[in-house]
């Protein structure tokens, strides 16, 4: 089984999933600490795994500082070979207005044997299939010890429609984890009455690098994202019912490296039915994602030679792409990539009221309030082309359970994934939808 360690761990905070660029903008109010603004954890930590050994590490993160809805976090790392360091700021309002929010978070790190399902750059003979298709084989690779650097920057404004009409910010009350102030929607779908619109304005850059011993093969990007997001449902953190939507549009930056002139639409779409309490559970919640990419200047170009080459498409890891922590977690990170990407999952998750540790006095410090089992089947598709056809064909699918925990109002999740290239293990905090 492969294990694969987060880079931001526990000191991610309340930052956005990576499987979501945006969030509605809260505020989280515990009522097991009433008298508290302020939310921090400080956690030591420790990973091994085939490619990395042994790592230590430190992670923290502070909650309410300055103004309530703002989190910082810093974690750091080392092994023989790997060091890391991340550090983030998430949702500074800016001069203390209502509305508009900033973020920045960055990644700066060197790891031995990186892996890119890439190659698609250079030229490839006719009889070879592309690698990160949807046909290639897992052995299709690049692989070498190298820097993974990046940088993600996002300036945010929240609609004035629904529940947020009044302000930007959203306030929640937990109870052991679970809402007890109002929904902020899910009993209607309509922007204008029900639930909360955010538009974000992101820049993100890229640097990475694999060391061979002969030659260094190493490449950046930067891009810019705009995008919008409906978030219909109760609770944004953990939501038990309603719906989300997000529709984005990137392109790479003018500025950016000239070998990456790219645009990538995406769509994704969330549904969550509740099943109500029981004796046993908080809650029981069906949660259903759809997401869908498709990149118009990704070009196969076939030249003089009969070799073909790919232009104007997004990096491997930035694109129409599946397999990783987001979408179709028993593959590897970017296991596929091409023009166009179809996803769909499906999870049961069901919160229990038994909490083994709520009476460990040594470990009040984790504001632990619930734990989470989920099982999830996931299914997923990249082609050349935007044909419906085509991307319902040989579709690839994997499933598998999580077991997840609620943590000063940050959900931190580990899932187990199998799929027919092997079994994966993540940690990593927030739903992935």
């Amino acid at each position: 089984m492969k294990k694969y360690i987060p880079l931001l761990l526990i000191a991610a905070i309340s930052s956005p999933s990576l499987a979501d660029v945006t969030r509605v903008k809260s505020s989280i109010n515990r009522t097991e600490t009433p008298s508290k603004v302020q939310e921090n954890l400080v956690l030591p930590y420790f990973f091994s795994s085939e490619t990395m050994g042994l790592n230590l590490g430190v992670g923290g993160m502070l909650k309410g500082w300055h103004q309530d809805q703002m989190s910082l976090g810093a974690t750091a790392f080392k092994g023989d070979i790997s060091h890391g360091f991340w550090a983030g700021v998430f949702n500074y309002r800016i001069n203390d207005s209502e509305r508009w929010y900033l973020s920045a978070n960055g990644l700066f790190a060197y790891f031995p044997d990186q892996r890119a399902y890439s190659g698609g750059r250079v030229p490839i003979a006719p009889d070879e299939i592309m690698p990160g298709s949807n046909e290639s084989s897992n052995e299709q690779y690049l692989e070498a010890d190298g820097d993974s650097n990046w940088v993600d920057m996002k300036l945010e404004y929240a609609l004035p429609f629904g529940a947020t009409k009044n302000k930007g910010l959203i306030d929640y009350t937990l109870k052991n984890g679970i809402l007890v102030s109002e929904p902020s929607g899910g009993h209607e779908w309509n922007p204008l009455t029900s639930g909360a619109m955010v538009a974000t304005t992101r820049y993100f850059s890229r640097f990475q690098s694999f060391e061979y011993e002969t030659e260094q093969i190493s490449g950046d990007m930067s891009a810019l994202e705009f995008g919008l997001l409906y978030d219909n449902t109760d609770f944004a953190t953990n939501p038990s019912f309603g719906s989300r939507q997000y529709i984005s549009y990137s392109v790479s930056s003018p500025w950016g490296d000239d070998d990456y002139d790219w645009d990538l639409w995406q769509f994704s779409a969330s549904k969550f039915f509740s099943f109500g309490e029981t004796e046993y559970a908080h809650q029981r919640v069906l949660a259903l994602n759809f997401w869908t990419a498709y990149s118009p200047s990704w070009q196969l170009v076939t030249n003089p030679d009969g070799t073909r080459q790919i232009t104007d498409a997004a990096p491997y890891n930035e694109g129409a792409n599946l397999g990783g922590f987001k979408r179709m977690k028993g593959y590897d990170f970017y296991r596929f990539h091409d023009k166009a990407a179809i996803y769909t999952t499906a999870e049961y998750r069901h919160t229990l009221k038994y909490n083994p540790i709520e009476d460990v006095q040594w470990l009040k410090f984790l504001k632990l309030d619930w734990f989470q089992l989920v099982a999830f089947a996931e299914a997923g598709r990249v082609a050349p082309e935007y044909h419906l056809s085509t991307l319902t064909d040989d579709i690839k699918f994997d499933y598998g359970v999580g077991l997840r925990a609620m943590l000063a109002g940050l959900v931190v999740r580990t899932d187990l994934a199998v799929s027919d290239e092997g079994t994966n293990m993540w940690v990593m905090v927030d739903q992935p939808f």
